[in-house]
């Protein structure tokens, strides 16, 4: 794929200009240090708009925009479960979750669960989610968006991974939280803009020329299958998204992890102005997924019908960028570039927060000032990134789907994480051992699962391992006498009631869900 001069400039001035744009947007008030609340929660002053954008950035990424695509390519519409239905979990969360975060003015996750247990619990899930940031999150994005670059460009894919390093680093490593949310409105118009071109001009050549409504039913006409939003059982696809449990099953474990305690996630809400800006963002976000499924799964499903013979699916979306003109081409791969660079930085800015405020500031002999804080979350944010750039292709080069394998192995623990905040939040018995268990059991009879019954689907899995998890938390609680604990939650002290713009928002949302698995059941 040749790119033209003019797709080279915009390419290059979208690099240039969000990485001015950053440093203008967190600048410091002159002779003024950054303190660890303005690097790593923006000074607790993002608005509504910041907000919903960055939540999106931040997880709309390479392994959806590549990934979903490919699955897109492979399985259909039905793929689209993990975006639509992830906009009920982003209304819950605003409603239930945030209330009491934001309460308690927390920097992150593990410090909430300190708070309501002990270190011990706050290091385990540090540890864990350092992990699971670098090695699974990190690693697959930075590893799906040089093969985006080596595809459209050529360019090697080492390469390709120290140059989205590289970029990421000089937009957001001196601003911190503030100059990712509040440039993320950017990256999220470039995002839809370059999904909704690609789908357009797709459906346009398979119409030939006769518009995109001949394209969509021309597409229909030809895979129906690929529309199918509840697949059967005979399905090649269905381990992976088994049938109408989608929506009544495990998927949900899943979305309520992500959405609601998922540090990179949940940290945009913590820095809001207030509780209900940050709902507003939170409710912005939900709308935006509903987008999603033209955005990020029909280019996939266009490439099934121009490119049938596709060695890998991954390479769906790249291919469809190749039917681009120039102009929109350079637009199209800044919006790629955009999508991942973001995801790098919320996710990075993340690893920083978790390993300064909870294990740092855990071990370090004396309090450590301000400014060193905001250092040694810059070192931090830099060695992660270095780590996931040498361990990208030894882990996903021999991947045949990355976002599948992202879903599978974080599965492993995101039963135990969704019990131990369930029952942090609302349950007053919740021990400190209680919580050990369930994830410890987790862990366990995920991998037990998955190795003795590979089959088994993973959504299942999470549901059952959920469920075990739970009991044993409940067991242990109930060993140890079973009384309220004296760090429990008051929730009769939180308001959760929302604002009406919000509750008709989750009704609309309710509604179009409902509609759009009534038609494409």
């Amino acid at each position: 794929m040749l790119f033209s001069n003019l797709d080279i400039f915009i390419v290059a001035f979208y690099c240039v200009g969000i990485i001015f744009l950053a440093q203008y947007v967190s600048r410091s008030q002159q002779g003024v240090e950054k303190t660890a609340e303005d690097y790593f929660l923006a000074g607790r002053s993002l608005p509504w708009w910041a907000i919903g954008a960055s939540l999106i950035a931040a997880n709309i990424s390479a392994e959806q925009i590549i990934g979903m695509s490919g699955q897109g390519f492979v399985v259909g519409m039905a793929i689209a479960t993990y975006e639509l239905t992830a906009a009920i979990a982003l209304i819950v969360m605003a409603k239930y979750f945030l209330p009491l975060f934001l309460e308690k003015q927390i920097y992150t996750m593990p410090q909430f669960l300190e708070q309501r247990f002990d270190r011990r619990v706050s290091l385990v899930l540090a540890f864990f989610w350092l992990a699971v940031y670098v090695f699974i999150n990190l690693t697959s994005v930075l590893w799906l968006g040089s093969l985006a670059i080596n595809s459209l460009t050529g360019l090697d894919l080492f390469y390709g991974l120290i140059l989205l390093a590289l970029l990421s680093l000089a937009y957001s490593l001196w601003g911190g939280l503030k100059a990712v949310a509040m440039t993320d409105i950017i990256q999220v118009v470039l995002l839809i803009f370059g999904g909704l071109s690609v789908s357009y001009i797709a459906l346009n050549q398979i119409s030939d020329g006769s518009g995109v409504v001949n394209g969509l039913s021309q597409v229909y006409q030809l895979l129906p299958e690929k529309f199918d939003m509840i697949l059967s059982p005979d399905h090649p696809a269905y381990k992976d998204l088994p049938g109408v449990w989608v929506l009544i099953g495990g998927l949900w474990i899943a979305h309520f992890a992500y959405w609601g305690f998922n540090q990179y996630i949940t940290q945009r809400a913590l820095g809001a102005k207030s509780l209900p800006e940050a709902q507003k963002g939170v409710m912005f976000a939900a709308y935006l997924k509903l987008l999603m499924p033209f955005v990020v799964v029909l280019p996939g499903i266009c490439a099934a019908v121009i490119y049938p013979t596709l060695e890998k699916s991954d390479q769906a979306y790249p291919m469809m960028m190749s039917l681009l003109p120039n102009g929109i081409l350079g637009l199209t791969f800044a919006a790629l570039v955009a999508a991942i660079v973001s995801s790098l930085a919320s996710m990075t800015n993340s690893v920083s927060t978790i390993f300064t405020m909870d294990i740092y500031r855990s071990f370090v002999r004396s309090k450590p000032s301000e400014q060193k804080l905001v250092n040694v979350g810059r070192n931090m944010a830099w060695i992660s990134l270095a780590i996931a750039v040498l361990c990208a292709q030894p882990l996903l080069g021999s991947m045949e789907s990355a976002f599948q394998y992202i879903q599978n192995f974080t599965g492993f623990f995101t039963p135990g994480i969704l019990v131990i905040f369930l029952v942090a939040l609302f349950w007053k018995k919740a021990t400190t051992l209680s919580v050990l268990v369930a994830a410890i059991m987790s862990l366990i009879l995920s991998l037990f699962i998955f190795l003795v019954f590979p089959e088994y689907p993973f959504i299942h899995r999470m549901g059952v391992v959920f469920l075990i998890s739970g009991f044993a938390c409940y067991l242990t609680s109930l060993l140890q006498g079973y009384d309220d604990q004296e760090k429990a939650i008051d929730i009769s002290g939180i308001n959760f009631k929302t604002e009406s713009s919000f509750n008709l928002s989750a009704v609309i949302i309710c509604i179009i869900l409902t509609i759009t698995y009534f038609l494409l059941w």
